[in-house]
């Protein structure tokens, strides 16, 4: 590990021989290690706290009380009776409370006076059920494609038919039997001139949704059977009840433009970029750029589609790098937009993360764009089982330990958590690599900061992920992007595609 051999001038005879072997001495290993404390969230009126789980229930979401905040949603179904009626009792149930155990935080509830602080609304004339007949006339269909494709054209009707009544809507559920949803659920099929293609539903159907700029969410039936008055639960291992209702609810929250919590002390002025690439539905030679910008001091951000660009698999390799010119395009957009938001302000930072290297070119292009801005960094951080840390303990690396072993430098964003007192992931943790760094930040600064995007992924109320949110939704965004149409324009905001 980074370590240098020299030939010292002692020798060693061979037992079978009367040859003599250099001994060799090593020089030791450069390392060194350091703890960062779990990063701090801010709630309802600055009020802080390290788990969601904590500074919700107590102080309340960070835009309570603002313009922002929803003191009631309204709610669309589109689904099955059997799976409506199930959503419809899961959520009267799980907004009086949730009881947890000895592992799992109990769900504090969601009323005008708990939890997140809304009270929720249906009624008949916000529910699009599909039929049996319906459903029949799906399932019997043979073909993939077709079957597939016939799925998603009736739920679109649908989407549309219930938005355009006069009941506007904040949030629309897909409530699903679980074989309705297995059997239309992902198609692989060929296209002459294009290759194979891959389609998801649910990414297909948040595509579908964004036309009608209606915030969605799927819920499987056997999803709900917990809350049923039978106790009954479906086939499918479920998670705890408590956890089922605080992603929800907590992703309910941020789909109707609330904000659940924010990060603490991230220095004013700075915007998060991360950068990902998605090919488009059938492409086999070309990629897109997916953009997760602007994930400032506050927690806010938007996503842009960027430029399509050649690169071929076979002949380029699986991590591909911008031009020049396409990085330095890449940024000016995000810029642009930037100033858009800010009313004509430009950022004073600006972080860069990727998961690959920055080659030559990417370097320049980025870095001619970022010459607006005073100061910048080009962050390149992956996931690696090469190295890892053994702590003489029954539990893993606490979560915040960062170690350098010669000129490189890892940081575990999982691992143990003493506020929870234990290891929530079941897996033995491996750690993000520093594995490329320009700018002017030192590396314990990004770390800091990297911990506290791990905790702004708003599908789940978890105390944290592996990786910051700009990387993890650039990926996640990017599938969703390559079911929009280019004649389409993507909608900026996170909510439409989590």
């Amino acid at each position: 590990m980074n370590s240098t051999s020299r030939k010292t001038t002692s020798t060693t005879k061979s037992r079978n021989s009367h040859s003599v072997i250099p001994s060799v001495e090593l020089d030791p290993i450069a390392a060194k290690a350091h703890w960062f404390l779990e990063p701090e969230l801010e709630f309802a009126a600055g009020e802080r706290a390290r788990d969601p789980k904590v500074g919700v229930p107590l102080y309340g979401p960070r835009s309570l009380d603002t313009g922002r905040h929803k003191n009631e949603i309204h709610i669309g179904f589109i689904g099955t009776r059997p799976a409506v009626s199930g959503v419809q009792t899961f959520l009267a149930a799980a907004s009086e409370g949730v009881d947890g155990d000895e592992r799992h935080a109990p769900f504090p509830g969601c009323t005008k006076d708990l939890g997140y602080r809304m009270a929720l609304r249906t009624a008949d004339a916000t529910v699009e059920l599909i039929t049996r007949q319906e459903s029949e006339d799906v399932l019997k269909i043979r073909a993939g494609r077709q079957r597939f494709e016939t799925f998603l054209e009736l739920i679109a009707d649908k989407v549309g038919r219930l938005t355009g009544r006069d009941h506007p809507l904040d949030y629309v559920v897909l409530a699903l039997s679980d074989d309705l949803y297995r059997r239309c659920k992902v198609v692989d099929y060929f296209e002459k001139g294009k290759g194979g293609v891959h389609r998801d539903l649910r990414r297909a159907f948040k595509a579908v949704a964004m036309r009608s700029k209606i915030a969605t969410q799927i819920i499987l039936e056997s999803t709900t059977q917990g809350f049923k008055d039978d106790g009954q639960r479906g086939r499918r291992r479920l998670d705890h009840q408590s956890v089922i209702a605080w992603n929800l609810f907590t992703g309910m929250y941020f789909k109707v433009d609330g904000l659940p919590w924010g990060p603490a002390g991230l220095p004013p002025g700075s915007c998060f970029i991360g950068v990902s690439f998605f090919r488009p539905l059938g492409s086999t030679s070309q990629l897109r750029t997916s953009v997760v910008q602007a994930f400032d001091e506050n927690g806010e951000g938007l996503v842009l589609r960027g430029h399509t660009f050649p690169w071929d698999d076979a002949k380029q390799g699986k991590s591909p790098h911008l031009t020049e010119e396409g990085a330095q395009q890449l940024v000016e957009m995000v810029l642009a937009r930037y100033r858009d938001e800010r009313n004509g302000q430009l950022p004073q930072r600006v972080v860069v993360h990727k998961t690959s290297r920055f080659e030559p070119p990417e370097r320049r292009g980025f870095e001619t764009a970022l010459k607006a801005v005073h100061f910048h960094d080009l962050v390149s951080l992956r996931p690696t089982s090469d190295v890892r840390l053994v702590r003489n303990a029954q539990y893993p690396p606490i979560r915040g330990s960062a170690f350098t072993v010669g000129a490189t430098t890892y940081l575990y964003t999982t691992g143990y958590i003493p506020d929870l007192g234990g290891y929530p992931h079941g897996h033995v943790p491996s750690p993000l690599e520093l594995a490329d760094h320009v700018g002017d930040t030192a590396p314990e600064q990004l770390f800091r900061e990297v911990l506290a995007l791990t905790k702004m992924n708003w599908n789940s109320a978890n105390l944290a992920g592996l990786m910051p949110v700009t990387l993890r939704f650039s990926k996640y965004v990017g599938e969703i992007l390559r079911e929009v149409p280019e004649s389409q324009e993507p909608e900026p905001k996170y909510k439409y595609y989590i």
